[in-house]
């Protein structure tokens, strides 16, 4: 009988060594709190739920203590493990132009096309990608991971896990996670600082209706902007070529079920796998360190200065602009890549000091530039980093 129980004594200790609660370090409980705290953003603030609880979640899992010797097979970074065969999808960039073909499959780039002044103020608005990165060299990060803390400025989960995954991968994780936590905050960080750069005259410029855009523009947009942008700056062709493919499939008119399935059934699948992944990925012994911690510092930085330089740029164009072109600096706001978050909160402030001065459609013109210029800074920094 003793030995019996001395046989159960030694497999309930075994047993003990395997529990959450047995490997659990202060580090797993403060990401599980993050985790929380980004569903209860989503779920009681309703700040970019479709993105954040899946992320949030995704924290809890990839938190869950285990003894890592054990040869479980069940965490992220477990060769083999399920959560490790998903996450490739991340690693290799695979991901992220398939979010860029829903994204085109979505956008109704007519205003844009419209008034083409207005992808200046999506340019414009990557200056906080490339402030970033100068401020992260000068912090002592090498320039690929620099380059690839930068891109957070352009406010585009997707571009910035797909620069990462090229140029620094072990930093995935944080930009990851610090990217679409700032484009989960806009309504938060962006009001401040548009009200703060404009004039109470300048928020109630009224800005003369878009112009019809015919199908054949809408059409020939996709293709003369692959051509364009593509032949810039080749090393953007995975998530250029896939945005304007999209595109061109929602404008032809003819490949209806194509888009469909393109910003519907695939981009949710591919959403949450990546929001899973990513947060998963957030693991205590890989993400609490200072160097995440100054990357969501520089994070933030850099979507000020992104939003910051929007609204000065439309300010200076103003100056060259007759009176009925003038634009409306509450645009400036949406050059970054939040779509279509940021070119509501440019209706919103608008609507505050005139309400009937609507500003959205305006505002997206911008907002789709934004889509297109983060690619772009994506390809030029891929282009002479790697």
């Amino acid at each position: 009988m003793g030995g019996f129980g001395d046989f159960l004594v030694q497999n309930l200790g075994d047993f003990w060594t395997y529990t959450g609660i047995y490997n659990a370090t202060w580090q797993h409980f403060a990401m599980i709190a993050i985790g929380i705290f980004f569903i209860y953003l989503a779920v009681a603030k309703e700040f970019e739920p479709m993105l954040l609880i899946p992320i949030g979640f995704g924290m809890l899992i990839g938190n869950i203590p285990f003894n890592m010797d054990a040869g479980l097979q069940v965490g992220l970074y477990e060769q083999g493990s399920v959560l490790n065969i998903f996450y490739q999808g991340v690693q290799q960039g695979w991901y992220p132009p398939l979010i860029f073909l829903g994204i085109g499959a979505m956008t109704d780039f007519s205003a844009l096309i419209s008034n083409p002044k207005l992808m200046l103020i999506g340019a414009a608005a990557q200056f906080g990608i490339f402030g970033a990165y100068m401020i992260a060299l000068a912090l002592g990060f090498d320039p690929m991971q620099a380059g690839a803390i930068g891109i957070i400025g352009g406010a585009d989960g997707p571009t910035a896990i797909f620069l990462s995954s090229k140029l620094a991968p072990n930093l995935m994780g944080a930009i990851a996670v610090s990217a679409y936590s700032y484009m989960a905050l806009v309504p938060v960080i962006q009001p401040p600082i548009m009200r703060l750069l404009t004039t109470p005259k300048e928020r109630v410029i009224r800005m003369k209706p878009p112009r019809a855009v015919s199908h054949t523009e809408k059409v020939m947009f996709p293709i003369i902007g692959l051509l364009l942008t593509c032949f810039l700056v080749p090393s953007g062709l995975p998530l250029l070529g896939m945005l304007f493919f999209g595109n061109l499939l929602k404008e032809s008119g003819v490949t209806r079920r194509l888009a469909e399935t393109a910003r519907g059934p695939l981009i949710d699948v591919i959403t949450i796998l990546l929001g899973v992944t990513v947060g998963a990925s957030t693991q205590a012994s890989e993400f609490l360190t200072v160097d995440s911690i100054l990357i969501f510092g520089l994070g933030a930085l850099s979507f000020i200065i992104a939003t910051t330089s929007g609204v000065l740029f439309v300010k200076f164009f103003n100056l060259f602009l007759s009176k009925e072109n003038k634009i409306n600096p509450l645009i400036g706001n949406s050059g970054v890549s939040a779509v279509p978050d940021s070119a509501r909160i440019s209706q919103h402030v608008g609507l505050e000091y005139d309400p009937t001065n609507y500003l959205l459609m305006h505002a997206m013109g911008p907002n789709v530039a934004g889509v297109i210029g983060s690619a772009v800074a994506a390809g030029v920094l891929l282009g002479f980093l790697l």
